[in-house]
């Protein structure tokens, strides 16, 4: 298979853990016969400082004349310190998945067996845990009418959604849902919204399409303590925007570390990939940053184009490179192991590797094994 794949690594730690992700892609591409182009393009701080733009038109005309974009981390810590900055990083990040069509964000979490110390959690509390969450992308209050009054004491952001968007991500939550435990938990706070009691019509309606999966409903505070207490209840989350972004970060703490979870946004078109951590500037240039993440959304670039075997390569050298204590500092402080050698690492097991035969693809990414 051919690909044209953009590489947009971004800040901070973006450009080390892309690097990564990108030596697996190669191992692939040698182990599997198979033809990938890669194009790098700038984009958030790294493309402000050249252009004053954090998503200049040549990125994204790169993306979308792309079948796939692997994305890096944006943000950057002398634009979040100043509340006054007119353009900021993420403004590029927000405009890539609206131009893109990215409406919906999935993000898979997933407690390693052998990792289960490593959580804040009690290793009782967060057996079993593997859910996914599926959040919607491009609409909500990140994207509706904001204002400041003139004398700065008066802010106002909206939150908008149409039937329209919350339908196209509910169907393909419940699709999802069918193929794993058949449960559906819909985050909202209808008790107090209006666009919160769109979405529960809506998908209680979508919800009599799907008689096998049952739907149930929570409020945002709720879940956000249900999600510490007892994270194993969940199947699939279907959630808004802004909700979905807070459950996303504190669903990858239950797990013992961000730097492992993966993330795919898919719509209309070009789907992109990137690892659910931010820019973590405080590790950028020191070799420390943990690439799991980034290279499991790799794995998920393959899976989304059925390259089922090959993602399944990836995903087992992760396994083995973990298995062996070959891990980054946020997962042993006491590893002598830095970015660069962990990426060398696993993408070397995916050339030898040749366990991913006999695996199974619905075990690992449909929530059946203990992989991801």
């Amino acid at each position: 298979m051919k690909l044209k794949i953009a590489l947009l690594p971004g800040d901070g730690i973006g450009p080390e853990v892309t690097a990564q992700a990108l030596k697996c892609l190669q191992a692939v591409e040698e182990t599997f016969g198979h033809e990938f182009e890669y194009t790098e393009a700038l984009v958030g701080a790294a493309a402000m400082d050249k252009s004053g733009d954090p998503l200049p038109e040549k990125t994204l005309a790169l993306c979308k004349k792309s079948d796939a974009v692997l994305f890096g981390a944006i943000g950057d810590p002398k634009y979040d310190n100043d509340p006054d900055a007119k353009v900021r990083p993420e403004q590029g990040l927000l405009r890539l998945r609206k131009e893109l069509g990215l409406f919906c964000n999935i993000r898979p979490i997933k407690v390693f067996p052998t990792l289960t110390d490593k959580s804040p959690l009690k290793k009782k509390v967060i057996t079993g845990t593997d859910f996914v969450i599926y959040r919607e992308l491009t609409s909500g209050i990140y994207f509706g009418d904001k204002s400041l009054s003139e004398d700065g004491t008066v802010a106002t952001d909206s939150c908008t959604y149409t039937e329209s968007e919350v339908s196209r991500i509910a169907h393909l939550a419940f699709k999802a849902a069918k193929s794993r435990r058949k449960k559906i938990t819909l985050i909202d706070k209808a008790n107090v919204l209006e666009s919160s009691r769109l979405w529960r019509r809506v998908v209680t309606k979508i919800g009599e399409s799907y008689p096998e999966v049952k739907l149930d409903c929570m409020f945002i505070d709720n879940a956000a303590m249900q999600l510490v207490l007892k994270p194993s209840q969940f199947d699939v989350i279907l959630t808004e925007n802004m909700f979905g972004d807070i459950l996303s970060d504190e669903g990858s703490a239950v797990g013992g570390s961000i730097g492992l979870l993966p993330s795919a946004s898919i719509g209309e078109g070009t789907a992109l990939f990137e690892p659910v951590h931010g820019s973590y500037p405080q590790a950028t240039g020191k070799d420390i940053a943990n690439p799991v993440a980034s290279i499991l959304s790799a794995a998920m670039l393959l899976d989304h184009f059925k390259l089922d075997e090959e993602s399944r390569a990836i995903v087992i050298a992760v396994l083995t490179s973990i298995k062996k204590g070959i891990v980054s500092p946020d997962l042993n402080t006491s590893s002598k192991y830095g970015t660069n050698h962990i990426g060398d690492f696993i993408s070397e097991n995916i050339r030898d590797s040749e366990d991913y035969l006999i695996l199974n693809k619905e075990n690992i990414w449909l929530g059946k094994s203990t992989i991801i």
